[in-house]
């Protein structure tokens, strides 16, 4: 089975985003996937709910929304209306889980649990059935362009160990490092969407790396 590729808009030339998201509408991408980061969970400012209503203004590709963000909570039903169709909250960063997972099915939107490097996934076990992603952070989030984190291929193996025996169905994304080479690996090992941002976006031919991606 092909995975789903989601191009990281984070890593596209914001000059051209318009353009930079036309081609992605007419790529093999599956999702458009957007960081957000808010300079205290993660060292780093991204954009904030203005670009993302600009982005789905163009896009024909759901918007896969990775709120890397304090008190997720509290902008769940701002990124829905500005035209999020996926949205990820961090583990790390919700101290009432289940309570925010709820709030974003109520709106009609899937639900994702992103965990940072360290976290195990075992902590996942008991929001399993509730969710429609877990978004594996292979860096530490923050910035693009880190080198992959070679631990990933163990824990999303543990996770698809864990997803089957709970008979959930539950997306394993992959967010950080993604390229041609471990593509193929971490689909073995389980995983079925991959997020790429600097792999795409610095090619000289972003619509033929989603392809091979794609074909991965």
């Amino acid at each position: 089975m092909k995975p789903i590729v989601a191009p990281s808009i984070l890593a596209s030339d914001f000059a051209n985003l318009q353009s930079e998201v036309t081609m992605i509408n007419e790529s093999q991408a599956d999702w458009i996937h957007v960081d957000i980061m808010d300079g205290v969970f993660v060292p780093n400012l991204s954009m904030g709910l203005p670009v993302v209503q600009a982005i789905k203004k163009h896009a024909t590709k759901p918007l896969d929304v990775h709120l890397m963000i304090v008190n997720p909570e509290r902008y769940v039903e701002a990124f829905f209306e500005a035209g999020a169709s996926i949205i990820s909250v961090h583990l790390e960063a919700s101290p009432h889980l289940h309570r925010t997972i709820q709030q974003i099915k109520a709106l009609g939107c899937k639900a994702g649990v992103a965990i940072n490097p360290h976290t195990g996934v075992e902590q996942l076990q008991d929001i399993l059935s509730d969710i429609d992603l877990v978004c594996m952070m292979s860096v530490n989030p923050g910035f693009g362009g880190q080198k992959f984190i070679e631990n990933t291929y163990k824990k999303v193996s543990r996770l698809k160990s864990m997803i089957d025996k709970a008979g959930a169905k539950v997306h394993i994304e992959i967010d950080g490092g993604v390229n041609q080479k471990n593509a193929k690996p971490l689909m073995d090992a389980g995983a079925d969407v991959l997020v790429a941002g600097n792999f795409v976006f610095s090619s000289s031919n972003p619509k033929l790396v989603i392809e091979q991606l794609k074909n991965s």
